[in-house]
């Protein structure tokens, strides 16, 4: 399986692994309905919502 980089696009993330949507969720980006997700990267998406992408990317990093 594809490696989730804070570069890729949330839409990229979701196709390639569909079990981070539950994490974007629960950190208050409601990323899947939201059509930003196709051209936005998970690190702008995590400064436009006040995130700290190192921690959102630690989450991630931990379902594999």
């Amino acid at each position: 399986m594809a490696e989730i980089t804070k570069d890729m696009t949330i839409g990229e993330i979701l196709r390639t692994k569909p079990d981070v949507a539950p994490i974007l969720m629960e950190a208050g980006m409601h990323c899947p309905g939201c059509p930003s997700a196709q051209g936005e990267s998970l690190e702008e998406a995590a400064m436009l919502h006040g995130m700290d992408i190192d921690a959102l990317m630690d989450k991630i990093a931990a379902l594999a």
